[in-house]
């Protein structure tokens, strides 16, 4: 007869083997009986990052090995949110003691996070924060430990306008309709903008993506001669609206605003190719939201909601 401990690796393996087929992987996790296993489920690992929150996750659990196993996995990309519900359901078949999630759409993860709480597993929302709505609609209470989006693009915004002139125009490159950090990070991007008396004259989602920025600020610059700036609601988009200014031959001429202060774009502000990016610090964003669920299976109460740091990054900040 297989031990206890060898039905929950076997059950370990069975998911892997299953995540490998339909979505991102990496790593199979030790687990044992004494030791609660937390899932992490993230967006696409091809962005920068959420393998950088991987990578914060999976160091902080080899420094507290004797205090939990983990699993971490993401989907293909950022618009598989039926990738997604299949991931956490598998987490739920795995009986994992917490979930911590990144969810792809604010709206659609709710109904099986909901799921995974009324089978006894800890649910915890990073990054994109779940519809407030669409929770109270589903009875679903469930912490978001995260940045404040809406702020940090607002700063990016107003350090753009201090070197802009009133009624310059200005351009939005969104995430996904529908994701709350999206919508959060265009209004910071509005308010600040207007505040400093900028002409918005598009705002369009590029589904985070660099090639879908890249396609959409060309469209952008060849229907507004004299675009002043773009501002992108995450790094990847920064990085194909770069690439679109330098086909047009106009790099360094329109300023971009980008957001998650991944590496490649860390070196283009250096050098001045854009002008800043927000750090919400994702190497350790997950672990936030690790520790938070650690916090709950032990105290069995409640967690509540928690701001995480969020900064500007500039050419003056790196050096």
């Amino acid at each position: 007869m297989k031990t206890i401990p060898s039905i929950r690796l076997a059950l370990v393996a069975a998911v892997l083997a299953a995540l490998a087929a339909g979505a991102g992987c990496s790593g199979k996790p030790a687990r044992s009986k004494d030791r609660p296993l937390v899932a992490l489920v993230m967006k696409s690992l091809a962005n920068e990052f959420f393998k950088t929150m991987e990578d914060g996750a999976r160091t902080h659990q080899k420094a507290n090995a004797a205090a939990y196993d983990l699993i971490a996995v993401g989907i293909r990309d950022e618009q598989d949110v039926a990738g997604q519900i299949k991931l956490v359901e598998q987490m739920i078949a795995e009986a994992v003691s917490a979930l911590v999630i990144a969810p792809a759409d604010s709206q659609a993860l709710v109904a099986v996070c909901k799921k995974a709480q009324d089978a006894g597993i800890v649910v915890v929302n990073i990054d994109n924060k779940l519809d407030p709505t669409v929770l109270d609609e589903r009875r679903a209470k469930i912490p978001f430990v995260g940045p404040n989006n809406r702020e940090g693009a607002r700063a990016a915004g107003l350090y753009l306008g201090e070197r802009l002139q009133a009624g310059d125009e200005v351009a939005i490159l969104q995430g996904i309709p529908g994701a709350a950090n999206s919508s959060e990070r265009t209004r910071g991007f509005e308010q600040a903008m207007a505040a400093r008396g900028m002409k918005l004259v598009a705002s369009q989602p590029a589904h985070w993506e660099t090639a879908k920025a890249n396609q959409v600020a060309t469209a952008l610059l060849s229907e507004h001669s004299g675009l002043a700036a773009l501002l992108c609601a995450n790094d990847n988009m920064a990085l194909g609206a770069v690439a679109a200014l330098r086909a047009a031959g106009k790099e360094r001429q329109v300023k971009v605003i980008g957001f998650d202060n991944i590496a490649a774009v860390r070196e283009m502000v250096k050098d001045g190719r854009i002008l800043a990016t927000v750090d919400q610090h994702g190497d350790q964003l997950a672990v936030f939201g690790i520790e938070q669920a650690l916090g709950t299976l032990r105290s069995k109460l409640p967690g509540q909601d928690r701001d995480t740091p969020v900064d500007l990054v500039t050419a003056e900040s790196l050096k």
